[in-house]
């Protein structure tokens, strides 16, 4: 199959015309390099673009078997990928391979030129798209992970990689004949995988996702000092589309998430009845999309640390984070979402990983191959994980409480599954015990339609069963309804403002809560639709009540 580099080889690796040049000239320094020199070394965070006016640059990557050439840029080609906008640690060394005279662009100026030159700014964020993708696609970058597909470990680690866009080698115990000398190398013992080799030196035995970020230079670096007009908290469809258009107005927002961008709709494999995608959309695709759009605008995303507490009783609003940090905001935007509720199954959470799942995407997929799965739940992830699951799986269950689909999935996921034979659907059934050792191995269901006890040998359970809000961290800060949810805009009455001490003679604006200035949008919003289109419509209409806070 023709890799990406072959196929478009002329976007990933564009030539300047000499008019671009002389514009790029007035953002950066013309400076002369000797050949050999190295410009930067992968793991820095170098930050800069070089610009190649004379002489050729060599960009290198490191892999198991030593170092290979990506690219060589002549004269016209420029540096860079999607780190180098973000202000991330470098996934490629950069060398000089012939003497020249190079323009320096620094992250700064890069950043500002990106947001004023349209046409040239087209030029470079397709390019960087595309180079990070064929770096993921070829595996290019120093992280490597060993684990095990027995290991619950091993299968968040990959989550997170993957869904964060970060090139990895991924080496199993009990199939890569490699694996032994790589533990050798490094003296670890295979009792203790997972681990992450990270800038090919570094190891980390089953790191936390925060852990592993700070490892990878995945964030920018930034001053806890620093007052931002927004604080995002969450980087789902709703807090990206907030952050898009308040970074494309000027304010400056820090966006804040635990695992990856895209929420619940990141995991999803397509989305179809998203406007302007008639062929569908990944869920992972549109985040990646929409992070891209979000920090061409100049937003920082800090990933891996959780927000903690969220102290409103002041202004600027104070957010603790897991780590330690204190981030400071003249507003707040809680775009925190919801997760999927966990049944009362015994030795569910022993099984988390290792058989019960909460996504359905490539990485998931390729566990369960041609083997018989299981879905629990009967809203649209549930429609879409069946459907996608059942192009590789021998036989999909779809177990659902109720007596059908229609009041809780769209007619297009229903009419697919009803029309696929290896979609079962289970009505009135529920799940009420998990068995096996260090994997699950089988399950017992109840089925009440037959009014009788099954047994099913099954090593994988999707469970995609209703929406439980992350609100844990805003305790006694904002009003949340019965289930937990954010109070915002009518739905906030005369005892929840009284007990929020609202002292303002307005109303709350619509998605406000009961804190002048903090927002809720999304599915953690109580009364949210709980679709896409609705959560990115939330999140951009918070911004433009969310100046009108800024301008009291």
């Amino acid at each position: 199959m023709a890799t990406l580099a072959e196929t478009r080889r002329a976007d990933m690796f564009p030539t300047l015309s000499s008019a671009h040049i002389e514009r790029l000239r007035a953002h950066g320094d013309l400076r002369h390099f000797a050949a050999g020199e190295v410009l930067s070394q992968s793991g820095e965070r170098e930050g800069r673009m070089l610009v190649v006016v004379s002489g050729a640059v060599e960009i290198l990557r490191a892999t198991l078997s030593g170092e290979e050439r990506v690219t060589l840029h002549g004269p016209g080609e420029f540096t860079g990928e999607m780190s180098t906008l973000r202000g991330a640690r470098s996934l490629v060394r950069i060398r000089m391979h012939e003497a020249g005279q190079l323009i320096v662009i620094d992250h700064d100026n890069l950043r500002r030129f990106v947001q004023t030159d349209s046409e040239i700014s087209e030029i470079f964020m397709r390019a960087f798209i595309l180079r990070r993708m064929g770096l993921i696609e070829t595996h290019g970058g120093d992280v490597i992970l060993v684990g095990s597909h027995h290991s619950a470990g091993t299968l968040r680690l990959q989550q997170f990689l993957t869904r964060n866009g970060m090139p990895y080698q991924s080496l199993d115990v009990e199939t890569d004949l490699s694996v032994e000398a790589m533990l050798e190398r490094f003296h670890v013992a295979a009792s203790e995988i997972p681990i992450v080799v990270c800038q090919s030196k570094k190891i980390l035995k089953n790191p936390s996702n925060a852990e592993l970020a700070e490892c990878l230079g995945m964030n920018p670096e930034y001053s806890d000092a620093t007052l931002r007009d927004v604080l995002v908290v969450g980087a789902g469809p709703a807090g990206l589309a907030a952050a898009v258009y308040a970074a494309s107005e000027g304010l400056d927002v820090l966006v804040l998430e635990t695992t990856a961008a895209g929420g619940q709709a990141g995991s999803s494999s397509k989305i179809e009845n998203y406007l302007g995608f008639p062929t569908g959309i990944s869920g992972r695709a549109l985040a990646a999309r929409a992070l891209d759009q979000a920090q061409k605008f100049g937003v920082d995303v800090e990933i891996g640390n959780s927000a903690v507490s969220l102290r409103c009783d002041r202004r600027p609003y104070e957010l603790e984070l897991s780590n330690g940090h204190t981030v400071r905001g003249r507003a707040v935007v809680i775009a925190s979402g919801a997760e999927y509720r966990q049944l009362a199954l015994p030795n569910l959470t022993r099984f988390v990983g290792v058989g019960v799942y909460y996504a359905a995407t490539t990485v998931e997929s390729k566990l369960c191959t041609n083997e018989e799965v299981i879905v629990v739940g009967g809203a649209n992830s549930a429609g879409q994980a069946a459907v996608f699951l059942a192009g590789s799986c021998r036989v999909v269950n779809v177990l659902i409480r109720g007596p059908g689909l229609s009041e809780s999935m769209s007619r297009y996921l229903i009419r697919r599954i009803e029309d696929n034979p290896k979609i079962v659907l289970h009505t009135r059934t529920e799940l009420t015990a998990l068995e096996g050792t260090d994997h699950l191995e089988r399950v017992r269901w109840h089925d009440a339609v037959a009014g009788k006890d099954g047994e099913r040998d099954v090593r994988h359970v999707f469970m995609m069963t209703g929406a439980v809000p992350n609100t844990r961290w805003l305790q006694g800060c904002v009003p949340l309804d019965e289930r937990g949810f954010v109070r915002t805009g009518t739905d906030l009455h005369a005892e929840h403002l009284l007990a929020a001490q609202w002292q303002l003679p307005r109303a709350p604006y619509l998605m406000e809560t009961g804190v002048p200035g903090i927002f809720a949008v999304g599915d953690v919003r109580s009364g949210s639709v709980k679709r896409v289109a609705s959560a990115v419509g939330e999140g951009s209409i918070s911004i433009q009540l969310l100046h009108r806070v800024l301008q009291e």
